[in-house]
């Protein structure tokens, strides 16, 4: 069997390697620069860090977890998910954990994947490369002038200072994002005084998180056909009730927008609160936020929301444009990742010596969000244009995993399999009518595209087409052949 490499041990990491075991292929090496397991669940630990995707669909389908205690699940709780299915499915033994990635290179018919180990660096080859390095996984500072010239304590949300205690501080947080509205309500509860200071509101609906009583876990970890039943329920309500909200002509946009308007009036009686805290742009523009402790945080005493532009950030604190300087012994960012700047800071070169990084100058690309011309026996996954807006990531990445596996046969009997430039074209084409009638195309900034304005990150159709698109390689769409330089 050929040999793969996989870099990272997020959800789709393991997720890979999982399913090459169960295939009976132990001839892998999941590189993870970490020294555990978890990706994005491992990296955020913010205070109220969650995910806004139901638990039982925001997990595999070959693992389907009896053991969640809410609806929603939290950081821990998926993480620990994720060691779990680690140890049931024995993938440590094939982790090298603290080991980055740094450059990976074809020739010779091989990738030749550099790593860097404390010191050490070191080269080994391999036939296959999966890179699963996400896309929310380095986080990004505002281009503020002054920002290392604050005197107080710092820190991304993504990089959480646990060690710095908020109690009774005066803390700035930027941004209004899905991070900042599950910590804004436990930093306002310790705060003496909390800033948070908003560019563009954002739509927020309700919540509806609840803890499993244990009648229910108990039917859930002892009838599998209810587990099925009910993830496939959360499935399909998210296909086909949230998904047209997300197209300029979705019949539900208008049901959408009315219940965050609803939750937004329920939740903050000031009328000049609710102003600034209502959204111009299009429902689904932007990530929907979807919880209900932000709005009452905001509310309180303690806290203001502040949205006059940001000129600089002080030795002292934050500076707008209006007013006097604020004060702030502690600045929070939450200010998103460099989402569209796929695989970085990975050096990738490609046959011939192409640069991936020169390929994606214009916005990152990708067949089925998976192969590219010119790199042979190399595949991504949670590549471009496969994040979703109301479906659960874990189904696409099973869908890639699935895909990726189906094509080791041809590449055993071949040796070179790389998608061919017509594909691609053809593809770029179908991808850009189809994101053409998306909601995300109306006009408004969000980190789902690029600063020329293409989306380079979200999925325009259902998750069930995406399904149906990656059930196969199509042999027509790729080059084969022996291994090449």
């Amino acid at each position: 069997m050929p040999t793969v490499a996989i870099v990272g041990a997020g959800f789709g990491g393991l997720c890979m390697a999982i399913r090459l075991r169960a295939a009976g292929i132990s001839s892998f090496t999941v590189y993870e620069k970490a020294d555990r397991v978890g990706g994005t669940w491992r990296d955020n630990t913010y205070p109220g860090a969650g995910c806004d995707i139901p638990s039982h669909l925001y997990s595999y389908s070959f693992e389907k977890y009896h053991s969640w205690t809410r609806r929603y699940p939290d950081q821990a709780e998926i993480l620990a998910y994720l060691e779990h299915c680690a140890d049931k499915y024995d993938v440590r033994r094939n982790i090298r954990f603290n080991t980055e990635v740094i450059a990976a290179r074809h020739a010779g018919g091989r990738w030749h994947v550099t790593t860097r180990h404390g010191d050490t660096e070191r080269t080994d080859a391999y036939d296959v490369m999966v890179m699963s390095v996400g896309q929310l996984n380095r986080p990004r500072l505002p281009d503020i002038p002054g920002i290392p010239d604050f005197a107080g304590t710092s820190f991304h949300s993504a990089r959480w200072d646990h060690g710095h205690d908020l109690t009774g501080r005066d803390v700035a947080v930027i941004g209004t994002g899905s991070s900042a509205a599950q910590f804004i309500p436990h930093v306002a509860a310790l705060a003496a005084r909390l800033d948070v200071f908003q560019r563009t509101p954002n739509w927020v609906i309700p919540k509806p998180d609840v803890t499993f009583a244990a009648p229910a876990r108990l039917a859930l970890r002892h009838l599998p056909f209810l587990r099925r039943a009910y993830r496939g329920w959360i499935y399909r309500k998210a296909e086909t009730a949230l998904y047209p909200a997300l197209r300029e002509d979705g019949w539900s946009a208008g049901q959408v927008r009315g219940l965050a308007l609803s939750h937004l009036a329920r939740q903050v009686p000031d009328p000049a609160l609710r102003a600034k805290l209502t959204p111009a742009h299009r429902i689904g523009c932007r990530r929907i936020v979807i919880d209900s402790a932000f709005y009452p945080a905001l509310t309180r005493g303690n806290v203001e929301v502040v949205t006059d532009p940001i000129t600089c950030v002080t030795r002292h604190g934050v500076q707008t444009g209006q007013g006097p300087p604020r004060r702030h012994d502690t600045i929070i960012y939450a200010t998103g990742f460099h989402a569209t700047d796929f695989l970085a800071p990975v050096r990738v070169t490609g046959r011939d010596g192409i640069a991936l990084a020169e390929r994606w100058r214009d916005g990152a690309e990708a067949y089925l969000g998976m192969a590219l011309p010119g790199f042979p026996n190399l595949f991504l996954l949670y590549g471009p244009n496969t994040n979703l807006g109301h479906n659960s990531i874990i189904f696409m990445i099973e869908c890639q995993v699935r895909y990726v596996l189906a094509c080791l046969p041809y590449i055993r009997r071949h040796g070179h399999m790389e998608l061919r430039r017509e594909a691609m074209d053809a593809w770029r084409a179908r991808l850009d009518r189809a994101l053409g009638e998306m909601v995300w195309q109306s006009g408004c900034q969000s980190w789902y595209r690029t600063a020329s304005g293409r989306v380079t990150n979200n999925w325009p159709g259902t998750a069930s087409l995406y399904r149906r698109l990656t059930r196969a390689p199509r042999p027509g769409a790729y080059l084969f052949g022996p291994a090449q330089g």
